[in-house]
């Protein structure tokens, strides 16, 4: 049996399981990028709900494992030469579980990094912008007369959806026929936008045809309908 005693993160939320990899996590658009990529891939791990509306990324025993925060974290005590691993960053750990696998990353080169740049296009401007977007719209910011900054975030996230219409064009997934790490990066983001935002009128998501065909492929898959929820709100 795995001995986790050297982290921290388990006095709190101690692993059932823990010969399995550790999610500590909550089912938001970067949270579930993991727990869908986990149950695609079929490797085995237990998952903590961490409370984020109660504050819980900020106990001294979450930020012993991610010093910024924020979920996704994992914990795998069969890391690297069978030693335990600890990860942030849900772009990081998409990588490092399709590396593990040998699942849901192309071994060729350039396909390789042909998909990590449209995960660091998630990382770096899809989440970002629909997530101001979000606040600004449906959150608190709502309230600011300014409405500048919503302006421009709609603005950003229309032409963002913009990008993805053009490259899903005459293709099922991001890499064409191969589901890949990207997709899993993106498929939450995109119906987080259109539905817990309620911004798909805002961005004309009506005008669209491969991004909501995408989304709905994406959403029918079950790995996905199950990642969806997990770990459990409750």
């Amino acid at each position: 049996m795995s001995d986790l005693s050297a982290f921290p993160i388990t006095r709190r939320w101690p692993a059932t399981h823990p010969d399995r990899l550790q999610l500590y996590s909550f089912p938001t658009p970067n949270g579930v990028k993991v727990s869908i990529m986990l149950e695609e891939i079929g490797l085995p791990y237990e998952a903590h709900t961490i409370k984020i509306g109660a504050n819980e990324t900020w106990t001294p025993e979450f930020l012993s494992l991610n010093p910024n925060g924020k979920i996704p974290a994992i914990l795998d005590p069969d890391g690297p030469g069978g030693k335990p691993i600890a990860l942030f960053e849900s772009g990081a750990i998409l990588v490092y579980l399709a590396e593990k696998t040998g699942k849901l990353l192309p071994a060729d080169p350039v396909a390789r990094y042909e998909t990590l740049q449209w995960l660091f296009f998630q990382m770096a401007a899809v989440g970002p912008m629909f997530g101001q977007l979000g606040f600004f719209h449906k959150f608190a910011g709502r309230d600011y007369e300014d409405k500048r900054p919503l302006e421009r975030y709609r603005a950003e996230s229309q032409r963002l959806l913009g990008v993805l219409e053009a490259r899903l064009a005459g293709r099922d997934w991001i890499m064409g026929d191969d589901y890949t790490i990207a997709d899993v990066s993106l498929i939450g983001w995109v119906r987080n936008l259109v539905g817990f935002y309620e911004a798909a009128e805002l961005v004309d998501y009506g005008s669209l045809t491969h991004v909501p065909a995408w989304l709905a492929r994406g959403l029918a898959r079950p790995a996905v309908q199950r990642g969806l929820e997990i770990p459990p709100r409750a």
